[in-house]
């Protein structure tokens, strides 16, 4: 049997990194060159917002008594997402190191929404990390094509076109 564990803790976690993901695409999309690839940073900051709002929704306790206040306030760049994101502006921001740093960022982050679902027994809790871990998964497929068209490599839904020919 799986170890107990700390609901609130963990959704608490997850608030916080959903937080650090939000600023890690603000950030990024503030460095990016490339319109698109900005404008899409941009849009996954604002998906990652929700998600702290998903678990925010669940969230009983007492260390974060206000969202907005919470969301707004200045992340510590010391946590995970960020400080990585640190390293990336230290050696020489690019698109690519970004968009590569988000696609394991989010392959972890599923990971472990996952790891913790599975141990979780309240079902709207429970529900509340399936699907931000399935959103994750969605996140990595939509960075995995968003970083082929950066790089100029042929879109999946190009590849029929090119296995007939």
């Amino acid at each position: 049997m799986a170890e107990k564990i700390d609901v609130q803790d963990a959704v608490k976690r997850s608030i916080m990194t959903e937080k650090n993901a939000m600023y890690f695409y603000t950030l990024g999309a503030e460095k990016m060159k490339d319109a698109e690839a900005r404008k899409f940073f941009e849009l996954l900051a604002r998906e990652e917002r929700e998600h702290a709002g998903q678990f925010f929704s669940v969230y009983k306790g007492g260390e974060i008594p206000d969202f907005e206040a919470f969301i707004n306030t200045a992340p510590s760049m010391g946590e995970d997402w960020l400080s990585d994101l640190d390293k990336t502006l230290m050696a020489g921001f690019n698109e690519r190191k970004a968009m590569e740093l988000a696609m394991d960022k989010e392959l972890k982050l599923e990971k472990s929404l996952r790891e913790m679902a599975a141990r979780i027994e309240d079902p709207e809790v429970k529900a509340v990390f399936e699907a931000n871990a399935k959103s994750t998964h969605h996140h990595y497929e939509l960075i995995e094509s968003e970083y082929a068209r950066l790089m100029g490599m042929v879109h999946e839904t190009d590849i029929d076109t090119y296995v007939r020919e």
